[in-house]
């Protein structure tokens, strides 16, 4: 049986998940996606299809890879950008409960 249109409806939900940032669900995704393709390649060889579809498939995961990338960094960013103003937002917090 022909795994193609399950391997692209994979590749699309990767690239959903990582547009939409649902970082949770992009981790189940890509967590449930080696006991899938192991599963496939205990079929035996894979037709051109499977094989195309399974190249979508590695493009979205490095698509969805460098999302994440993208979001760490900018998530770095600003929690160094906190830890060097933290005596700043120390003293708003303080002027402002007062």
């Amino acid at each position: 049986m022909d795994k193609s249109s399950a391997l692209l409806r994979s590749a699309e939900s990767l690239r959903s998940a990582a547009d939409g940032a649902a970082w949770e669900q992009l981790a189940q995704m890509t967590q449930a996606l080696a006991p899938q393709l192991e599963a496939l390649a205990s079929r035996g060889p894979l037709s051109r299809a499977e094989r195309a579809a399974l190249l979508r498939l590695r493009e979205a995961h490095d698509y969805a890879f460098d999302a994440v990338a993208a979001a760490t960094s900018t998530l770095k960013t600003r929690m160094d950008d906190m830890r060097d103003n933290k005596e700043g937002w120390m003293a708003y917090a303080m002027d402002n409960a007062a």
